[in-house]
C-alpha cells in the first residue's frame, strides 16, 4: 500500500506533469549515475516515465572511463592536457568503439529494458553534428609559448542539424547520443558531452538542460548548496572565484544554453536516486537550477 509520503510526491509532481507535456528536455548523463547499477537503472526508468506522462527527453551520454579502461587493455596510457584526453587515431578509434557501441548500446538497451523505445545515434548519422578541430593553448601561468597544442582528434561544435533527433523526440522514440562529431575534413572529432548537450539544448530550444554530476550542484561563497540562481549573479560567482575548477566548465555550459534560449539549466546530483525525476517534478530538486 502506498504511503501518504509517496502520495504527497505524486501530487506535488502533478502541475509539473501538466506544465512540461510536449516539452524537450536535454539531459547529459555522466558520472555515478553511469556507473553505480542502482543509479543506472534509476536513471532509465526516469527516461522512460518522462516519456510516458508526455515530455520528450533526449539523451546525450559521456563514457571518459569507460574509454580509459579499454586503452589501458590495449596497453595505451591515456594523456590529459587542461582535462582533454588526448587522441590520436588510435585513440579515436576506441573512443568511437567505446562511446558510439558500447556504452551508447548498453543505455539504449536499459531504457528499451524498462519500456521505453530508445534509439542510439551517434553524431556522424546523418552529418547531425558538425564539428572542427579544438584549438587549445597552454593556460595562463604555464610559461609556455602561446602556440597552439595539438592534442588530436578532439573537437568543438560548429553546428547541429537537429532534424533527425525531433523527428526522433516527437514521436515515440527517446534519442540517445554519443558526443562524436565529423568535421568538414572529414574527420572525426571527440567531443565533450557536456558542450554537446548544451549545443543540442539550444538548437531545439529545450524547456531544460540538465547536467548530471558527482557533486551536490553550485555552491554559494557560504559552502551551502544554491537551489536557484538566474545568469547575472552566476557571473558574479564566477568573477569573485566562488564558482571555480571543474564547476566552472559545467556552468559555463549551462550560462551558454540559457542565453540560447534553454528555458532554464540543471546542475543535477546524479549520486542521487532518481535525480531526474526529482529534479524535474518536485519543488526542491536535487541540484541547481540556472535561469535568464
Amino acid at each position: 500500500m502506498p504511503s501518504p509520503s509517496s502520495v504527497g510526491l505524486l501530487i506535488e509532481a502533478l502541475p509539473y506533469i501538466r506544465k512540461f507535456q510536449g516539452k524537450t528536455f536535454v539531459i547529459k548523463y555522466g558520472g555515478n549515475a553511469m556507473v553505480d547499477p542502482m543509479l543506472k537503472d534509476g536513471f532509465a526508468r526516469d527516461i522512460v516515465l518522462m516519456k510516458l506522462v508526455g515530455m520528450n527527453p533526449v539523451v546525450v551520454h559521456g563514457g571518459g572511463p569507460q574509454i580509459g579502461q579499454l586503452l589501458a587493455r590495449i596497453g595505451k596510457e591515456s594523456q590529459f592536457v587542461q582535462g582533454m584526453r588526448v587522441t590520436d587515431q588510435e585513440t579515436m578509434d576506441v573512443v568511437e568503439m567505446v562511446l558510439g557501441g558500447l556504452v551508447n548500446k548498453e543505455i539504449v538497451h536499459l531504457i528499451n529494458r524498462h519500456g521505453g523505445k530508445a534509439v542510439g545515434l551517434s553524431g556522424k548519422d546523418g552529418a547531425m553534428i558538425r564539428a572542427r578541430k579544438l584549438s587549445l593553448r597552454p593556460a595562463a601561468g604555464d610559461g609556455l609559448p602561446s602556440e597552439i597544442i595539438d592534442i588530436g582528434h578532439v573537437g568543438e561544435v560548429t553546428g547541429i542539424d537537429a532534424e533527425l533527433v525531433s523527428l526522433l523526440d516527437t514521436g515515440d522514440f527517446i534519442p540517445v547520443i554519443a558526443p562524436i562529431g565529423i568535421g568538414d575534413d572529414g574527420a572525426t572529432y571527440n567531443i565533450n558531452a557536456d558542450l554537446v548537450a548544451g549545443y543540442l539544448a539550444g538548437t531545439l530550444r529545450a524547456e531544460k538542460l540538465l547536467l548530471l554530476t558527482n557533486t551536490a550542484g553550485v555552491l554559494g561563497a557560504d559552502g551551502r548548496l544554491m537551489t536557484r540562481v538566474d545568469a547575472a549573479s552566476t557571473e558574479h560567482l564566477i568573477a569573485e572565484g566562488v564558482i571555480h575548477g571543474g564547476m566552472l566548465p559545467k556552468v559555463r555550459c549551462a550560462l551558454d544554453a540559457v542565453a540560447a534560449g534553454v528555458g532554464s539549466a540543471h546542475i543535477v546530483d546524479g549520486r542521487v536516486e532518481h535525480a531526474v525525476l526529482l529534479e524535474v517534478l518536485t519543488d526542491d530538486g536535487v541540484g541547481t537550477l540556472i535561469h535568464a
